[in-house]
This record gives C-alpha cells, sequence and structure tokens, in this order.
C-alpha cells in the first residue's frame, strides 16, 4: 500500500517520500485523505544503515590480489516507516550489482619503455 512518509533533514527542513509498503497482518491503515506519517528518524540516520554494507563489500573488493582500476556496486534502497532504510530485495537474497574492470593497458603503463 502507498502512503507518504515525511523524512526530517539534519539540517532542519524534510522530505516527503511516496513509499509502497506492503500490509502486516492485523495492521488496517484508516485513509484520512492525504494524511502524512512522521518518520521516526532523519533520512541521514536512515541511509547511514546502508553505508557500511558498501564500505564492507568496496573493501573486500580492493583487497583482491590484482586489485582492479574500477570498481561499480549498485544496489536498491527501499526507504521503510519502522526500519528507516534497507537494502532492497528482487527475491529472496539481497540485492547488489558488482562490475570489477581490469584495464587492458595496465601492463603497458607500468612497463618501462625502451
Amino acid at each position: 500500500m502507498k502512503h507518504l512518509v515525511e523524512f526530517p533533514l539534519e539540517d532542519g527542513g524534510s522530505i516527503t517520500i511516496e513509499i509502497d509498503e506492503p500490509e502486516t497482518e492485523g495492521t488496517v491503515r484508516a485513509a484520512r485523505g492525504d494524511t502524512i506519517t512522521k518518520a521516526k528518524e532523519t533520512l541521514e540516520d536512515s541511509l547511514n544503515k546502508v553505508v557500511p554494507v558498501a564500505k564492507n563489500v568496496l573493501e573486500k573488493l580492493r583487497d583482491m590480489a590484482e586489485r582492479p582500476d574500477e570498481i561499480e556496486i549498485t544496489f536498491g534502497v527501499s526507504l521503510n516507516t519502522v526500519a528507516g532504510a534497507i537494502i532492497a530485495s528482487a527475491s529472496a537474497g539481497a540485492n547488489f550489482g558488482v562490475t570489477v574492470r581490469w584495464s587492458s593497458n595496465k601492463e603497458e603503463a607500468t612497463s618501462p619503455h625502451p
């Protein structure tokens, strides 16, 4: 069910976001027009929950024996009135996309030229 949630911002402002959450068993939302639910934490606090996950994935990939020239990590973030920000899932597992790239010119760039 879609509804509006107002997330306070650390600078004192706020942002209203439309959130699509499944109804939980035993909970019935009574619609009162365009009622806006107040989030329990700031948007920044919510997002701070997923930042360590991205950092951990990045650190592990940087520790590879042959370090890639580029690392790209993509994942969805879903906002929730109770949990704040969570990593969105397309299935039963977490939803991560990781791309690592090595430059084909790497050896040429590090080799001394005659």
